[in-house]
């Protein structure tokens, strides 16, 4: 919140809506099984997808719903691009994919709602996920091609002293993959966020009230855009580590 302090300016703690906090009272500590609002809102992001995907579609009908037409286009933009990104082979794994995305942006969305809490600015929920594709797209690698997998990182068509400095470079990079896939969620995620509350925080003050309402109701309706970009760039991010586990020498 932000407060004036006895003229002495304005007290704007725009991380503090990212604490984790336990929703049945207690100390405040934090155990494995500690109910939080992180876990709230992580169910009810949940709720909202089964809402979407199950009841909103339930009918099938010939017309759809309004419900119904927003699953129905999000099954195939997100079949569409994992069928172009990966090929038929990975249409195999769309179901995953098709969860990853929609969690993703249904979260993202919910984390808008005023009170709320955006679980995917966290990097335990972001790290989470993205190690899942991590640990998942490089044990199918190994099943779908065995040793040859390893292919992917001899760059062949390199001339040949600066293919085991290539190779080094290959192998950092896919390492590296987890980490920038979940910082990059959560950083947007918590960036923007942050933002709005900083100019949350000047409208309480009178004479630039106007003008902080203005930019946050811009920011936010930029922040609708970055939530859905956000979710996209991992899925797509998703795809495109599939297609290396099955096609590794492309």
């Amino acid at each position: 919140m932000a407060t004036e302090d006895g003229g002495s300016g304005l007290n704007i703690h725009p991380m503090d809506q990212f604490l984790v906090k336990p929703l049945f009272g207690g100390d405040g500590t934090i155990g494995m099984f500690t109910i939080t609002n992180v876990t709230l809102w992580l169910a009810i992001a949940v709720v909202c997808i089964i809402a979407l995907m199950v009841l909103g579609t339930r009918g099938r009908a010939i017309v759809p719903s309004r419900s119904q037409s927003i699953a129905e286009v999000l099954y195939g933009f997100i079949h569409k691009m994992v069928e172009d990104t990966t090929g038929k082979d990975g249409l195999a794994y769309f179901p995953y994919i098709f969860t990853l995305f929609i969690f993703i942006l249904v979260a993202n969305f919910v984390g808008l709602l005023p009170k709320s809490f955006t679980t995917t600015s966290h990097i335990a929920v972001t790290a989470t996920l993205a190690m899942a594709v991590f640990l998942a797209v490089t044990v199918l690698g190994f099943v779908k091609n065995g040793a040859s997998f390893l292919s992917m990182f001899w760059v062949a068509s390199a001339p040949l002293a600066l293919r085991p400095i290539l190779a080094l470079i290959e192998v950092i990079s896919y390492f590296v993959r987890p980490v920038s896939h979940s910082i990059r969620l959560a950083g947007n995620m918590m960036a923007g966020h942050a933002v709005i509350k900083v100019f949350a925080g000047f409208a309480v003050v009178t004479w630039i009230a106007p003008a902080s309402i203005l930019a946050i109701t811009a920011i936010y309706a930029l922040e609708m855009l970055v939530v859905s970009i956000q979710a996209y760039v991992f899925t797509i991010l998703t795809c495109v580590y599939l297609k290396d586990a099955l096609h590794p020498h492309h």
